[in-house]
């Protein structure tokens, strides 16, 4: 299936919010009531999903799969709404794509933007809509960062959403970034002023050149897909994954998992993020050793610490677009978007 990108995002468009896995918003009002207010302050509407709306909530999911998948299809059809962003992730997106209608999504062409657990329906929809989607911010992470959200984070993805000009342009390493873990429930998030550390950059791992379609996947949820038909075809794709909780034990299952189902063979580049819980468990090796004992030297690009991921900033990319690395040494990486993500 030809991949078509989303229609691109102009200011006083409306943006749909729906929730397709976690009703954080129980867990912190006023942290989504922020995200919406950062958003309405760029100059767009928003239109809260039917479950959002109603602050709806079964415990760890915002409904039934049913319901999250009407939610989410009722701002599809919408003709108000130009885009949807996700309140969170969580664990349960999955569940939605038997219900969803995906030659609707095709149809209407509209930016889905989220990450973490939203991946299901990113390489869902990919697969059976052919769509472009957008790996990128949530409503609570990263808009809803108290007091304005994260600039950087909000930038990419505004550049991302409304730029159609497809000349080639250069992301680069933010100059700081962040996993300073604040409380929700007792108002550290906005109490305690965020830490933050200088970026050095995106490390080599193993240096080459890659121009190719990218795909971006949280690794655990990737990992939840094998075995479905909507498992990514990755044959000379570049692939970005990134983590929340990786304890040193659970990236080695994870990356061994693909490693063994032939990923690391058909694959034209490799990309991992910055995780934001990281946790050697005592081992005398960090992450960076850890992937490449296994994946191994290879013909083909291999860099982490990128910013694409749980740590903020982070970057906007949209799925399959056409990128070109080229990872010299250290931290010497150029990494380059060919095309616009909307039209």
């Amino acid at each position: 299936m030809k991949i078509i990108k989303p229609y691109k995002l102009e200011k006083g468009d409306t943006i749909g919010i729906f929730t397709p896995s976690s009703p954080a918003y129980k867990a912190n009002e006023e942290l989504f009531v922020n995200g919406v207010k950062n958003i309405e302050a760029l100059g767009f509407k928003v239109k809260l999903g039917s479950l959002t709306q109603n602050r709806s909530s079964q415990g760890y999911r915002s409904g039934t799969p049913r319901e999250r998948a009407n939610e989410f299809m009722e701002l599809i059809e919408d003709s108000e709404v130009k885009c949807l962003i996700s309140t969170i992730g969580g664990m349960n997106s999955n569940s939605m794509i038997p219900y969803l209608d995906f030659d609707l999504i095709r149809e209407k062409r509209k930016i889905i933007c989220g990450y973490s657990d939203v991946t299901s329906l990113h390489l869902s929809i990919l697969k059976y809509s052919g769509l472009s989607t957008f790996y990128g911010p949530a409503i609570m992470t990263w808009f809803g960062e108290y007091p304005n959200g994260i600039e950087e984070s909000i930038d990419s993805f505004l550049q991302a959403s409304m730029n159609t000009d497809n000349s080639p342009r250069e992301i680069k390493p933010f100059s700081r970034w962040s996993n300073h873990f604040r409380d929700w429930s007792n108002g550290d998030w906005k109490n305690i002023p965020r830490e933050w550390s200088k970026n050095d950059g995106w490390r080599v791992l193993n240096a080459g050149k890659a121009e190719a379609e990218i795909v971006i996947a949280n690794l655990n949820t990737l990992i939840s897909s094998a075995g479905t038909n909507y498992f990514p075809d990755l044959s000379g794709k570049i692939l970005l994954i990134e983590e929340m909780a990786a304890p040193w034990s659970k990236e080695e299952r994870s990356l061994t998992q693909l490693k063994l189902i032939g990923v690391f063979d058909q694959i034209a580049g490799l990309i991992m993020g910055k995780p934001e819980m990281p946790n050697s468990e005592g081992a005398p090796f960090d992450l960076n050793d850890l992937l490449m004992e296994i994946v191994g030297q290879r013909d083909y690009p291999i860099i982490s610490e990128f910013d694409c991921s749980h740590t903020i900033p982070m970057h906007t990319i949209a799925q399959r677009v056409s990128v070109k690395i080229v990872a010299n040494d250290d931290f010497d990486v150029r990494f380059e978007i060919k095309e616009s993500f909307v039209e």
